[in-house]
């Protein structure tokens, strides 16, 4: 499985929703993308949503939220969420 990163921590608005779009055009039915970001990218979200994109989002903490989008329906995103404590980006 192939994992498409983008940290966006540190991105200028509207930069983390313009590279992740791109992230998820490339995505194949054998890899997802994962997103760190500070807040929950709701346009994104709803943007994989639209597109039948499975998707989830965990609020890790205050300004820490995880985002892993995949267009194969089949695959576990939870099995590769990676909190900061056990993350090996």
């Amino acid at each position: 499985m192939k994992k498409n990163f983008l940290d966006a921590r540190e991105l200028e608005h509207p930069k983390p929703l313009e590279e992740a779009i791109k992230a998820l055009r490339e995505l194949d039915e054998d890899s997802y993308f994962y997103m760190i970001h500070i807040k929950n990218p709701i346009p994104l979200v709803n943007l994989a949503q639209k597109q039948n994109f499975k998707s989830i989002s965990y609020q890790e903490s205050e300004h820490l939220w995880h985002i892993l989008v995949a267009k194969n329906s089949d695959i576990e995103l939870e099995e590769f969420l990676c909190l900061s404590k056990t993350d090996s980006h």
